[in-house]
């Protein structure tokens, strides 16, 4: 130790007082003002990541709805209209299925042209989520049907979230 408290630099050389001009001991490659970093979508891995959140989506729906048979809550028809699919359990699949794929697209374009598109991303889906699980209050419906339908959305919308996340994280490599 030396008068001044800091360590004797001969015994941490990286590290002089006051800590400051660390070297690495293995550098990397120099970084200039004209080398810039190009990142590339593996995009086959991307969208069979997203395909699989759709099958996923989807039985995370079929669950929530299971669910919500077991407590015996009647769940709101999602989809409303007339439709080829005419049983909840049908239309909730497809809509988590749908929003899956739109997610994943989403995804695919903010990578594309986004600085950060983790974090647009995140935002985006967060506040769709949000609104997901709001929607159902706006019907007029028993408030245990309202709740297990927004509780579905919500989980849902993590699935969804959580997994394109995840796939676009291994999709997206430096370009050489």
């Amino acid at each position: 130790m030396t008068h001044s408290g800091y360590p004797d630099p001969g015994d941490q050389p990286e590290y002089p007082p006051p800590y400051e001009g660390y070297v690495p001991s293995e550098p990397g490659p120099p970084v200039t003002a004209s080398r810039t970093v190009r990142w590339t979508v593996d995009g086959g891995r991307l969208w069979a990541g997203g395909a699989a959140t759709a099958v996923v989506a989807a039985l995370v729906s079929q669950v929530g709805l299971l669910v919500a048979r077991v407590f015996d809550i009647e769940t709101l028809r999602p989809l409303q209209g007339d439709s080829a699919f005419e049983t909840p359990a049908a239309r909730y699949a497809a809509a988590a299925a749908i929003g899956a794929l739109a997610a994943t697209a989403l995804m695919h374009l903010l990578i594309l042209s986004t600085p950060r598109p983790q974090s647009f991303f995140t935002w985006i889906l967060l506040l769709a989520t949000t609104v997901s699980g709001l929607v159902p209050f706006l019907r007029s419906a028993p408030l245990d049907s309202q709740v297990a339908v927004a509780l579905i959305d919500v989980a849902v919308g993590i699935c969804i979230g959580s997994l394109v996340s995840a796939v676009a994280t291994r999709s997206v490599h430096v370009a050489i």
